[in-house]
């Protein structure tokens, strides 16, 4: 049986947030797709998400920033 690893580390998601001075609860607030603050941590602390989930936080980070980001430059994982 292939069991995929569900704690996959701190992701590069968490470095931006800290460098940018951003909150979980700025990316919630900059959500348009319903962007929940336990949903920010899972995915900050490397959790596994759905490519839904990540979307949305590639949305939102995107937003808050100014700065297109892409799913691969915040998750080290598919």
């Amino acid at each position: 049986m292939n069991e995929e690893k569900l704690e996959l580390g701190v992701q590069p998601l968490d470095a931006i947030m800290e460098e940018r001075g951003l909150k979980n609860h700025d990316l919630v607030a900059a959500s348009k797709d319903g962007l929940t603050h336990k949903q920010v941590q899972k995915g900050r602390h490397g959790r596994r998400l759905t490519k839904n989930i990540q979307d949305k936080i590639v949305d939102a980070i995107s937003y808050s920033t100014g700065t297109t980001y892409k799913i691969d430059q915040l998750f080290n994982y598919r």
